[in-house]
């Protein structure tokens, strides 16, 4: 019965397997300098502010996941951000520039958000009471959670006309509320300024000048509130899509060192009710259009506010609570990790994901606090994909995307792999530039047969040989069953499940000659951590 299972299997396989085209690949990392720099905790997460009632498309998918109402005594809620060890969290959104602090001199009943036809997004002004906030800081102490709050940067300002917005802003409110976050000494790593108010605005929009002057006035309070403080926080704005002249005036008219770091929103594949957006996410040349703003913001900080450093304060990928069945799916990891990847070429400090949970975009289930597969690609980033950004040659197809870092954790190199091809399996061979420049150095073609020959004897790792023992660690990522829109991500064939207790598991990885090419599956990605590579920008 045994084999006549197996021959069953390998007949019902074989038409997969035969469709399977073969492609051979070299990637190139070049480790004797870094191009640039991330932020120790370059991977954040969102908590966003939008109520139940928060609906596109005819789906409602928020639940209980505002910073208002999130059930933030849930364990496995806890355990998914121990396990960053820290996880950055920005508490921000759409409704930021609705929220009023609830201290006692706010001189009215500190009231949830509504459903409000006429009200900014379709909603009235909520309020965040004091004991609220208190809640979300026993949850961000006992996690060890590095905080950036978004502040309501229209407190004050008054309607002009269509988006426009004017008036100077009313900082009262927000002192006061800084000052409340200061005497309980809770944490808070940063302070952003306002959300998607910036160049023609999303829901609203604020004159540059004004906005300028503000942020000048927001950096003057927290001088004077942490003066005493051992540590002072970071001031950033505007969280908003990017717009090179608005972002560029931004900091001519703030100044030098009042704002820490530019933040902007990055949803690059359109909007959830997009039919194409599966294709969108598998598509190389669709995902590098993101480029463009990432290079824009880091020009635009060079030549305007060189103080200044970019974070992408949100990003979902998809416009509109996410994308239905896929942003919380397998598929959807091939767009984020690709994004961190690129962001990070561009010295992007900071990126949140949009939300670490609510819509349909969470990195955990909204009702189950389970994560999703975007959850254990974000993780295994944090703990391989070091801060040092190393430039890579890839000798390819376009659908093999490659991104290396300086190992997290110990010496070496960590590569990112992302197959985009669903019949391409692709067999991969890293290479340390080293090796290939010791050819070049004598004027020999690097494919010639002396320098083929060479790198069979002077391993890839550098310049001292090797015997092949060293191993080299992979941690393999597919869809269970093949399903590409599975709710289940498998590592290394094993899948990814809570613990018995709601832990998160453990991400073991599988072991691999350091000379040996890695095999890539049609649509898979595969995290490489390279031992003593002779890299001098990681020494």
């Amino acid at each position: 019965m045994g084999h006549r299972l197996l021959l069953f299997l390998f007949l019902y396989t074989l038409p997969v397997i035969l469709a399977q085209e073969s492609a051979k690949a070299t990637v190139i990392v070049k480790g004797s300098a870094t191009i640039a720099e991330t932020d120790k905790n370059f991977v954040c997460a969102t908590i966003d502010w939008w109520p139940p009632e928060k609906c596109n498309y005819d789906q409602c998918p928020w639940g209980e996941s505002s910073a208002l109402n999130l059930a933030v005594d849930h364990p496995f809620l806890a355990n998914a951000i121990k396990a960053f060890k820290p996880l950055r969290i920005r508490v921000g959104g759409s409704l930021q520039d609705q929220v009023v602090y609830g201290l006692s001199n706010l001189g009215h009943p500190c009231l949830p958000f509504t459903k409000m036809e006429d009200g900014l997004f379709g909603f009235s002004k909520g309020c965040l009471s004091m004991a609220r906030w208190d809640k979300l800081n026993d949850l961000f102490r006992k996690t060890g959670a590095v905080v950036t709050f978004g502040l309501n940067a229209l407190h004050g300002r008054y309607h002009v006309r269509n988006k426009v917005w004017g008036g100077p802003w009313n900082s009262t409110n927000a002192r006061d509320f800084i000052e409340y976050t200061i005497s309980k000494e809770y944490p808070v790593d940063s302070w952003e300024f306002g959300n998607e108010l910036s160049g023609h605005g999303i829901g609203a929009s604020v004159d540059v000048e004004l906005y300028g002057k503000d942020l000048v006035g927001l950096k003057a309070i927290l001088d004077e509130l942490y003066e005493k403080s051992d540590s002072q926080p970071s001031l950033l704005a505007p969280g908003g899509f990017f717009d090179h002249q608005w972002y560029g005036q931004l900091l001519q008219v703030s100044g030098s060192g009042i704002v820490n770091a530019m933040t902007h929103h990055v949803y690059n594949l359109g909007e959830g009710n997009d039919h194409h957006l599966i294709r969108k996410i598998v598509d190389p040349e669709c995902l590098s259009q993101a480029a463009d703003i990432y290079r824009g913001v880091q020009l635009t900080i060079q030549r305007h506010g060189p103080w200044a450093s970019a974070w992408v304060g949100e990003a979902g990928g998809v416009s509109n609570s996410g994308g239905h069945h896929v942003s919380n799916t397998f598929i959807n990891s091939f767009w984020y990790l690709d994004q961190l990847g690129m962001a990070s070429k561009y010295n992007t400090k900071v990126y949140c994901r949009q939300t670490l949970i609510g819509g349909n975009y969470g990195l955990l289930d909204t009702e189950k606090f389970i994560p999703n597969p975007d959850y254990y690609s974000a993780l295994l980033w944090h703990l391989l994909m070091g801060r040092g950004v190393l430039s890579v040659d890839i000798d390819g197809s376009p659908f093999l995307r490659v991104y290396a870092h300086c190992a997290k954790q110990n010496a070496g190199v960590s590569v990112l792999l992302i197959n985009l091809s669903n019949t391409t399996k692709f067999t991969v061979t890293v290479q340390n530039d080293i090796n290939v420049n010791l050819g070049e150095k004598d004027g020999i073609r690097k494919d010639s047969y002396f320098v083929n020959g060479l790198k069979k004897t002077v391993s890839w790792l550098g310049r001292k040989p090797s015997d092949g023992s060293q191993k080299r660690e992979e941690y393999h990522l597919t869809a269970k069953d093949g399903n590409h829109q599975s709710r289940t991500m498998l590592l290394n064939a094993s899948p990814l499940e809570l613990t018995e207790d709601g832990g998160i598991p453990a991400l073991n990885p599988a072991y691999a000659s350091v000379n040996s090419p890695i095999n890539m599956a049609p649509m898979s990605i595969a995290f490489v951590v390279f031992p003593n590579f002779e890299a001098q920008a990681c020494a």
